[in-house]
């Protein structure tokens, strides 16, 4: 890919691979603030311990008095989704992963998560970036359908501040943010995606700042086959295949997705193509899973970096093991590779063209021990490393380690819950860390009310990019800081009966040397001296904070239908830039307000209604989509049976609308398609 914004159409320019000049994290060492975190984990295990002991003695005086039941069916995220049928836990909560340092009951969360299921509206999603939008405090800057290249903002985090995992393993990309989002998976292998609100480098590492967005594979739950084929507007087409085995001591999911179309403009047309076998195996030591994926997407991109026919193609390969060593252990290992051929002018790829492949690897131990009847300590080990092989920004690569301690304290019979943790994570390229605490509790009050709050750290290493992207519209930057921010929420969620139910959710963040993309206008400005007029350069900035509100309400008249109304608020800061524009830092909506109605027919026919109105924040000298825009989508799909058709109905309202500028969004569309079932 080019950059994220506009350039000049030139010969490529390459920077010497033999710089001296190679970019420092500005990390401190070794922190004694890690080690007095330690201290305070230790503290609160001792108390646990305590509190253990005399949960025995009561145990021992009252043996009619049976510890809280709530967390006794909480089982390991890759238990409850791929062991084969006959080891399956049959527990009625959903389960989380995402901000706890063990899988727990969704209820139980002391953080903000919202959990996306897919294979329940398989039919009614044309791609992964639909599903997101369903959150509120999501903002997905797609650059057209299909499911292709899109975007992340997250509680007005830029696009590079979200962490994307594969079933806990890291997806980001080091040549560009703008690639975290092309996961190698299609749709029918995907279970539901989570959702974390906030920082979460703690327990998951760099880049997870403004939250974290977990994909979570599906396991088989019967010896059957599934066939999908659709068509539509602007010559879209789509087919689909899963394959599903079950045995009694493994089990294996075969899945291939297709989809193209000739663009609702010219040069908007695209082709996406994934497959992906996933299979798991029980064995003495414990589960087994191994995944291996592959995507291919070609499309065009008119605007997409700047005003001209461009044209890009991404592949991506993707492996992962993971070893569960008894009932307490895991091991687990991942590999990435992703390739990126751009092209400035589509018809003559000798004006401009960048060619990129980046490699990335990652390896964890993780043991959980139980301290107390439902308290866990998890201790944690993390490396992984990245490279890049690039025609623009030259040879890098670079390596980390990690270690990590969470404490997750849970008094037996007791309303409320309190988590601690710490990470402490190391950088090649010489002595130099950066450590990662949070802080979270949760109290459980009478009238099925539950207050909790949270706080945490988050920090983010600039991608190759940003580092040393080179061309006369945009420098990169080999000086770049790396990026951090703390983050603060406190909220409420209150069932009120089995059809009402709010959740509420305040939040601060406060970012450090955020990175930006930014243009000086005219002298005197906001940017160093080594940066040009009217070129963009990557810089840090300071002074960006953020402040919001998210709030739910959730009503279900009947058994068949939820009625479901989101909003998110957010009041952003940054000192004024001199002459300078902003074009990362203050790209987010100020207002995002979602109303989804789901109504299902004999539990057979599902239709889903969701209307979202959403108003990015405006700067003053770049302003566009100037007021708040709706979009309406509706949905049709038989979700149960041999034979299910399906109608997907989307911006039924035909807004005229850009998630990014100068990018032009699809109009009124319509496709329709049949999916077929064999097998149990």
């Amino acid at each position: 890919m080019l950059s994220t914004h506009r350039q000049v159409a030139v010969k490529q320019t390459t920077l010497d691979d033999n710089n001296p000049r190679r970019y420092s994290t500005h990390m401190r060492f070794l922190s004694p603030f890690s080690a007095a975190c330690f201290v305070a984990l230790l503290i609160l295990i001792f108390s646990a311990r305590q509190a253990a002991a005399q949960t025995t003695s009561t145990a021992q005086a009252n043996p009619d008095k049976q510890a809280s039941p709530d967390i006794q069916t909480t089982a390991t995220a890759d238990s409850v989704k791929a062991a084969p049928a006959n080891q399956q836990p049959h527990d009625s909560q959903t389960v989380v992963v995402l901000g706890s340092s063990v899988p727990i009951p969704l209820t139980e969360s002391t953080s903000s998560v919202v959990v996306l299921p897919v294979q329940s509206q398989i039919l009614s999603l044309e791609s992964v970036q639909d599903l997101l939008r369903q959150d509120s405090s999501l903002y997905i800057e797609d650059r057209g359908s299909g499911g292709g290249q899109a975007d992340i903002i997250l509680r007005g985090g830029t696009y590079e501040q979200v962490l994307v995992l594969l079933n806990g393993f890291r997806i980001n990309d080091a040549q560009s943010s703008h690639h975290n989002l092309d996961i190698p998976l299609p749709m029918d292998a995907i279970d539901s995606i989570e959702v974390l609100h906030g920082a979460g480098s703690t327990l998951h590492g760099a880049d997870a700042l403004s939250g974290v967005v977990d994909f979570i594979t599906a396991a088989p739950q019967s010896t059957s086959v599934r066939l999908r084929a659709g068509g539509g507007s602007f010559g879209e087409n789509e087919e689909g295949f899963l394959g599903d085995l079950l045995q009694k001591s493994w089990s294996s999911r075969l899945t291939a997705e297709r989809n193209f179309s000739t663009g609702f403009i010219a040069d908007r047309d695209y082709r996406n193509e994934d497959a992906s076998s996933e299979s798991w195996f029980n064995s003495r030591l414990g589960l087994s899973d191994i995944l291996l994926a592959t995507s291919d997407r070609s499309f065009g991109a008119l605007n997409f970096y700047g005003i001209a026919p461009q044209w890009e193609r991404t592949k991506g390969w993707f492996a992962s093991g993971r070893q569960e060593l008894g009932e307490r252990t895991e091991a687990a290992f991942g590999y990435r590779r992703h390739t990126d051929e751009y092209v400035w002018e589509r018809y003559d790829p000798s004006v401009y063209e960048n060619n990129h492949i980046d490699e990335s690897w990652q390896a964890s131990l993780r043991n959980k021990q139980p301290i107390a009847s439902n308290s866990v300590l998890l201790i944690g080990l993390d490396a992984d490393g990245d490279s890049i092989q690039s025609t623009n920004l030259g040879n890098y690569a670079r390596n980390r380690g990690a270690g990590y301690a969470d404490f997750n304290l849970r008094p037996a019979n007791a309303r409320w819950n309190l988590s601690a943790g710490v990470r402490e994570e190391l950088f090649s390229g010489g002595l130099r860390s950066v450590t990662s605490p949070h802080l979270a509790g949760s109290l459980r009050l009478p009238h099925q009310l539950k207050l909790r709050g949270n706080a945490g750290y988050g920090f983010r290493l600039p991608t190759y990019t940003d580092l040393y992207y080179h061309a006369p519209g945009e420098y990169g930057n080999p000086n770049l800081k790396p990026e951090s921010v703390w983050s603060f929420e406190g909220g409420a969620d209150w069932d009120l009966s089995n059809k009402w139910s709010l959740s509420a959710t305040g939040f601060y963040s406060r970012q450090h040397d955020t990175i930006d993309i930014a243009e000086a206008t005219k002298t005197p400005n906001a940017l160093p001296s080594w940066c040009p007029l009217n070129v963009y350069c990557a810089v840090n900035v300071n002074g960006v904070h953020f402040s919001g509100v998210e709030a739910s309400a959730t009503w279900t008249p009947s058994s068949g239908q939820r009625v479901e109304l989101a909003w998110t608020q957010l009041f952003g800061s940054q000192a004024p830039l001199l002459n300078t524009i902003s074009e990362v830092a203050l790209n987010y909506p100020d207002t995002n307000i979602h109303l989804n109605w789901i109504a299902s027919i004999r539990n057979t026919v599902t239709i889903t209604n969701s209307v979202a109105v959403v108003r990015p924040y405006q700067q003053s000298s770049t302003p566009w989509n100037d007021n708040p825009y709706p979009v309406w989508n509706l949905d049709v799909a038989r979700e149960s049976g041999r034979i299910r058709p399906y109608v997907r109905l989307t911006n039924l309202s035909n807004t005229g609308y850009e998630e990014l500028t100068n990018i032009a969004m699809p109009g009124r569309a319509v496709v329709a398609g049949i999916s077929i079932k064999i097998g149990d």
